[in-house]
């Protein structure tokens, strides 16, 4: 499968903001502050979940991106796709990691309709597009020198999202094409047992990620959803785990499942990494459960 980004899939503010971002990362200092920033333990930044924040494939977890410790400044640029059996999910941006923490990150995603977009009376090949600019403070806790308490590491964000065709979503029952969600992560490293365990706890009104827009004819008000992760090193630079994400079901015209994914990770070194998982949806407006591969890669510096 070839995936080539357009200047399109990209417009206005978010363009911008990739830009920006993209920018900070190739100024990062190259020693001094940069070299005691790769100090972090490999793997223990995670990868980049779909909407841009550090942690897995579908769920954020507490930790800040990028390798820095708190005297340094750290980042990625990230890409991933979800080729599903009626659609085609892509995301691509950037982050930066400040200290050990503050994340600041945007993610574009952009989703392709393909063949099904002429079956649902949009036209073949109708996308929708999100872009999301995400924030992430680490409160307390640190996954790998807190061994010798049972106090996770603990963060709390917030992603705010813009959705496009907001016409059209509003006609599918959606109350807003922008919302804002909340999340507080919790994640615990147990180094001994090679085994890292997250918990997230989400406030949204988000249909499918935000894509189909926020809140619905069946409800418009913030629902708590439940995310978690756990993931065993099988060796320094091999990780195996799982997902699980609770959604609102918020529009009356298609039911929203949960989704979950199984992964795997790479870590190739402090830079480059590659995620490859199988995912699972659920029902996507009324196509049937979509389950396909999650393909991810990370960039860092």
């Amino acid at each position: 499968m070839t995936v080539r980004l357009r200047p399109r899939d990209l417009p206005g503010i978010g363009s911008i903001a990739l830009l920006l971002l993209a920018a900070s990362l190739a100024v990062l200092p190259r020693d001094g502050a940069r070299a005691q920033g790769s100090g972090r333990l490999l793997a223990t930044s995670g990868v980049t979940e779909v909407e841009g924040a550090a942690g897995s494939g579908l769920v954020p977890w507490a930790v800040i991106t990028g390798y820095e410790t708190n005297d340094a400044i750290g980042g990625n640029l990230h890409y991933t796709a979800v080729p599903l059996p009626d659609f085609t999910l892509h995301a691509a941006g950037a982050g930066v990691g400040l200290y050990d923490r503050v994340e600041l990150s945007y993610t574009h995603q952009w989703f392709d309709t393909g063949d099904t977009g002429r079956r649902l009376g949009l036209g073949d090949g109708y996308q929708f597009h999100q872009d999301i600019y995400g924030l992430k403070t680490r409160l307390l806790g640190n996954i790998v020198y807190d061994q010798d308490r049972w106090t996770p590491e603990l963060s709390v964000g917030t992603q705010v999202k813009v959705a496009d065709h907001a016409d059209l979503l509003r006609a599918l029952g959606a109350r807003s094409a922008t919302g804002t969600d909340f999340y507080a992560a919790a994640t615990k490293l147990f180094l001994a047992q090679s085994l890292l365990v997250d918990a997230t706890v989400r406030a949204t009104k988000a249909n499918q990620f935000g894509l189909l827009g926020f809140g619905g004819d069946r409800s418009d008000s913030y629902h708590a959803e439940f995310e978690g992760s756990a993931a065993f090193l099988v060796s320094r630079r091999f990780a195996v785990g799982a997902d699980l994400r609770t959604k609102p079901d918020n529009l009356g015209f298609a039911r929203e499942d949960d989704a979950y994914d199984l992964f795997v990770v790479y870590f190739i070194d402090h830079h480059v990494s590659g995620t490859l998982a199988f995912a699972d949806l659920g029902d996507i407006a009324g196509q049937g459960r979509q389950q396909g591969a999650y393909i991810s890669l990370q960039i860092g510096l």
